[in-house]
């Protein structure tokens, strides 16, 4: 669904509000099961829409966050199920405010380790001191899984039980709660003639910096490298600038 018109305009030396019908347009499907991979659509060459909150924003606009288990509610909210190589015992339930490309402050969630919840929120935090912008920030729900490809997606997540990008078997780094995707839009994933989110091939273009991208010098590398994680952006065999993990993979 597209984000809500936002209440009001942005101001004129800020980019006018992307108009692209989210999630509405549904591609052709490739032999590998992707969608077609197709030219970036003009609105989207520099992103930018309101965020849609999910959760309360933070009161008076400031930094807030939580750490807090994940409760049987919470689980049948997640791609999660008996089989999964992590027990929710082991895993934590985020809120972190962050930063929209509205300029308001919003709550997000994720899902990680345990044992990485609070240098994950230590992140977050920085991030939205810096007034780095986060489109949304949601759990990924298991029905997203399945749904046909359209594209244009933008969710910064982490907590998903599925395996590795293009492989059957082999569990991601998202399946044990130690990997995020941040702004997959910005920040596309790339192997051969590959690309996800599947429009947005625009901003393969690293050196054309937008609002929102991951760059080798900027802060999001450097606060992830702060507490340990690696980047997916200087992979050799594939290219994952929305990736930051534990693991390295």
């Amino acid at each position: 669904m597209p984000p809500p018109s936002p209440t009001t305009p942005p101001s004129p030396d800020v980019p006018a509000y992307s108009t692209w019908p989210l999630g509405e347009r549904v591609l052709p499907l490739r032999p590998d099961g992707y969608g077609e991979v197709r030219p970036t659509p003009p609105t989207l060459r520099e992103r930018r829409y309101p965020t849609a909150d999910v959760l309360p924003p933070p009161p008076g606009g400031r930094w807030t966050s939580s750490i807090t288990a994940v409760t049987p509610d919470l689980a049948a909210r997640l791609a999660w199920q008996p089989g999964c190589p992590v027990a929710l015992s082991d895993l934590r339930y985020l809120t972190v405010a962050f930063r929209g490309f509205d300029g308001a402050a919003h709550t997000g969630e994720l899902v990680v380790a345990a044992s990485e919840a609070e240098d994950v929120v230590s992140v977050f935090r920085s991030l939205f001191e810096a007034g780095f912008p986060i489109e949304e920030m949601r759990l990924t729900a298991p029905s997203e899984l399945d749904l046909p490809p359209t594209g244009d997606g933008n969710n910064t997540s982490a907590y998903v039980c599925r395996p590795t990008t293009g492989q059957t078997s082999g569990w991601s780094a998202h399946a044990y709660g130690l990997a995020i995707d941040v702004n997959p839009f910005q920040n596309p994933y790339e192997k051969d003639d590959l690309v996800l989110p599947e429009l947005a091939g625009s901003y393969l273009d690293r050196a054309r910096e937008r609002p929102g991208m991951l760059q080798p010098d900027g802060l999001v590398v450097r606060e992830f490298a702060r507490i340990g994680w690696s980047w997916g952006g200087a992979w050799r065999t594939l290219l994952d600038y929305q990736h930051v993990s534990e693991t390295g993979r």
